[in-house]
């Protein structure tokens, strides 16, 4: 027999002469270090609030990230700390909000989260959970959650700070729940490694069951075609496609529906059933008189944008990467249209010079900037916006006064409103650096350059290599050598 090979690790030395119960004494101890510099960077947040809590001036918005008595801070330096942190301003503004929470309303919770007895993610969530109630209630969940926190399971805390912010006040939580109507939704995420996708919706209680009962309808018929060789969640999988399809699905209900088995309303007087709607057989009768092109015309309509290689098409192997699904396999496009009628647009040739003098940007440009850009340029932001959530913004300020040619790909890049709204009014400066290429600089001087590998900070050395390049010379920064790009 063959003794097993050990594997050598890059533990600390002196650690592989430690026997068990002093490794776990180790991993108890780096725990609580972990625990320990997860609130140090808390600490930073909320200092960080303290120093930009009174505005420049009339025109420097300030939030109030936290709860009821919590301070106020200025809105423009969230991103900054968030680019310091190299992460997106919306998870630096909940880093603040909770832990000025936890300072101002949750002392008890939070004295055991400076000591290190707990998770800070569980006390940050207590906090997040809690916001909505006035300061002189929520003292009530504080009490309650600082019992549990150190020795119990965070699901069991968590069921606990609920219970209490439901009985600390329920006029605010009846208020809650009615913002939170306006809350619900339906999203996709983004395509995995094999192209599927998560329908993720919130709805109310009643139409997902009824959505839940149509969708076992149509697996339990598709059960008869599919069942041979697909499990029964998939058969559901599948029959959400059918919803989307109303007219095949309509087709298909009435073709499994047995005219002559007894109907369940028999006993019910004749006419129209207690749960038909009043228009039911007006509808009907209008479906009837559709042509065949128009009852096509009930299917939405979207579109899709798909970047491939001329390479990828003509040997049918490679990856293509479509917006707002991620990377799929070649062999995968058809599948993304289904039943649906194509339209083929032209493909953009992006080594043209598109500049317009106008202040507004046209489609042409728009298209050109986004395949170009391939999302939010703002640093550390996700490229997960729309092309139509977005503006497109100048990176040098339109002049009307100024020389002609100054919209273009050149000189754009699109923002989120919000991170437009930062770089007008806040005090951030972008440059275009070269072909989807922005070097950003923060009111304190820090610098980034955003770009297709993502966001990368720069000294200053770097950045004034950069802007200092003359007109027509790309400066590019490897970290093996320098790289000068002359564009032609």
């Amino acid at each position: 027999m063959t003794a097993p090979s050990t594997t050598r690790t890059s533990a600390p030395p002196g650690w592989e002469d430690l026997d068990g119960r002093a490794l776990l004494d180790a991993a108890s101890a780096r725990r609580r270090s972990r625990r320990l510099a997860e609130v140090d960077e808390m600490l930073v947040a909320a200092q960080w609030a303290v120093l930009n809590g009174e505005p420049c001036d009339e025109r420097d918005p300030m939030i109030q990230p936290g709860g009821d008595g919590t301070p106020e801070m200025r809105e423009y330096a969230l991103a900054e700390l968030a680019m310091a942190q190299e992460t997106h301003a919306l998870t630096a503004r909940s880093l603040i909000a909770d832990t000025l929470d936890l300072v101002h309303r949750l002392p008890r919770t939070w004295a055991i989260v400076l000591a290190g007895g707990c998770e800070p993610w569980v006390a940050r969530k207590v906090a997040s959970m809690s916001r909505s109630l006035l300061a002189d209630t929520v003292g009530t969940v504080d009490r309650a959650v600082a019992r549990a926190i150190a020795g119990h399971a965070p699901s069991t805390v968590l069921s606990i700070a609920q219970a209490k912010v439901i009985a600390a006040d329920p006029e605010t939580h009846a208020a809650e729940r009615e913002r939170i109507r306006h809350e619900r939704y339906v999203r996709l995420s983004r395509a995995d490694e094999h192209g599927y996708r998560h329908l993720i919706a919130r709805v109310t209680a009643g139409d997902a069951a009824w959505v839940d009962a149509m969708v076992e309808r149509v697996a339990d018929i598709l059960a008869a075609t599919h069942g041979h060789d697909h499990n029964h969640d998939e058969l559901r999988s599948l029959a959400i496609g059918w919803l989307a399809r109303p007219v095949d699905l309509l087709k298909l209900l009435l073709e499994h529906t047995d005219p002559d088995q007894p109907d369940a309303d028999a006993t019910e007087p004749e006419g129209r059933p207690s749960w038909a709607p009043d228009h039911l057989a007006d509808t009907v009768g209008r479906l009837c008189d559709l042509s065949a092109r128009r009852l096509a015309s009930l299917r939405g309509r979207g579109q899709l944008f798909v970047h491939v290689t001329d390479t990828a098409l003509r040997t049918r192997t490679g990856i293509a990467r479509v917006e707002g699904v991620g990377p799929v396999d070649i062999t995968q496009l058809a599948d993304l249209p289904g039943h649906a009628d194509v339209t083929v647009l032209p493909v953009m040739d992006l080594r043209e010079r598109r500049r317009v003098d106008a202040y507004e940007h046209p489609e042409p440009v728009k298209d050109h900037v986004w395949a170009q850009t391939g999302g939010d340029v703002f640093p550390f932001s996700p490229r997960t916006a729309t092309r139509d959530g977005v503006d497109f913004d100048h990176s040098i300020p339109y002049d009307p006064h100024g020389p002609p040619g100054q919209t273009g790909p050149h000189n754009s890049g699109p923002l989120r409103r919000r991170h437009h709204r930062w770089k007008t009014h806040g005090g951030y400066r972008c440059t275009t650096a070269g072909a989807g290429r922005h070097l950003w600089q923060t009111p304190h001087g820090l610098c980034f350059l955003v770009d297709h590998t993502g966001t990368r900070r720069l000294d200053d050395a770097e950045a004034d290599l950069i802007l200092d390049a003359p007109p027509g010379v790309e400066i590019h920064l490897p970290r093996e050598r320098l790289v000068l790009d002359l564009r032609r």
